[in-house]
């Protein structure tokens, strides 16, 4: 069988070592990538074994792990740095503009080069939300509650993650930070007119634009521009963000099995809707029944050949063997900055 490089569903896998399940489902045509859980890791001769036999089964899979910092933070212990989160470096901001910025591009490239160092190729980082603890699912993922500081202190991280050799993902457009409720749990809803999203949440967004590789929509419906949520809505992904904005970056949806996807019915029915909107590669975690329907039901999709083009460029651009990162003076400083930050927090 002769698979794609690039095909537009992203699944994970089972558990440390992969089973003959999860071998069948990536040499499905459909799959063209795989997300790292905190089930998937136990240390690191482990994992780069996983992920040496996930390469084995498709050699140009795109990997991925949510290594954000903080709450979200999927590989740990056994070498990895304990990463804070980014509002800690909102904090020191707000004392210190200048080292908060130095800090952030440090910690960026740290967690981009532990995970590079794996065989991994992105994080799906840096969240570029704008949040005041508002929100009960982002929090002190955000870097800060005003977007002119988010924008500084997240250009820092993502300057600091492409030094190591990793595409960058903005999440979670065009913000989450001004709703309560949790979208894995319910589907929230925003009430704010367009004007208003623009002119804070949205910014972020669009002044990092020239550093975004990628964006994940939020599973969020903003009733003053569409009944439907972001990630299935041609207004947000096609008319603001393609044509308005002038993206040219991976939409990756977000997670399909949360409940904020659920309006959109069934899973094959969320997995094409998304698709259909403008995302070039969704998400479908932690439900495997779900990732055989999915995978099944786009064996025929139309898939353009734009999005396999734009996934192309999501892959390593260049890897740091763990020993000499671990020798690295760069390393070093920034393990010795994130380990403060985390005793700070």
């Amino acid at each position: 069988m002769v698979v794609p490089a690039q095909a537009p569903l992203m699944v994970d896998v089972e558990g440390l070592t992969l089973s003959e399940d999860d071998r069948l489902l990536l040499l499905t045509p459909s799959v063209g990538g795989v997300i790292i859980f905190a089930r998937n890791y136990a240390n690191r001769e482990q994992l780069l074994e996983l992920i040496a036999d996930i390469r084995t089964c498709r050699a140009n899979i795109l990997i991925a792990v949510d290594q954000e910092g903080g709450c979200v933070q999927r590989l740990q212990n056994d070498g990895f740095t304990r990463l804070p989160p980014m509002q800690s470096l909102g904090k020191l901001y707000q004392n210190n503009p200048e080292q908060a910025l130095e800090w952030a591009e440090a910690i960026g490239w740290l967690m981009a080069a532990e995970v590079l160092s794996c065989g991994i190729d992105i994080s799906f980082a840096p969240v570029l939300d704008v949040d005041a603890n508002f929100s009960t699912i982002i929090g002190n993922r955000a870097f800060y509650n005003h977007p002119n500081a988010v924008i500084h202190l997240a250009g820092a991280f993502m300057d600091g993650m492409h030094a190591a050799g990793m595409a960058t993902t903005g999440k979670h457009y065009p913000g989450h930070g001004s709703v309560s409720e949790d979208s894995h749990l319910s589907l929230p809803v925003d009430k704010r007119s367009l004007e208003a999203v623009q002119q804070h949440d949205l910014k972020p967004f669009v002044a990092l634009q020239a550093k975004l590789d990628a964006v994940m929509p939020a599973h969020i419906v903003f009733e003053q521009v569409d009944a439907l949520p972001v990630g299935f809505s041609t207004i947000w992904l096609q008319e603001h963000l393609r044509r308005q904005q002038g993206f040219d970056g991976v939409i990756f949806s977000d997670d399909l099995t949360m409940q904020g996807a659920a309006v959109m019915g069934g899973y094959r029915s969320r997995a094409v809707a998304a698709l259909d909107a403008g995302c070039d590669m969704v998400l479908l975690c932690k439900n495997r029944s779900a990732a055989w329907q999915v995978a099944e039901a786009l064996a025929d999709y139309s898939w353009q050949e734009a999005s396999a083009k734009r996934l192309s460029n999501m892959a390593s651009r260049k890897q740091m063997g763990w020993q000499q990162l671990r020798q690295s003076p760069k390393w070093l400083q920034a393990r010795h900055w994130a380990g403060q930050l985390c005793d700070d927090k």
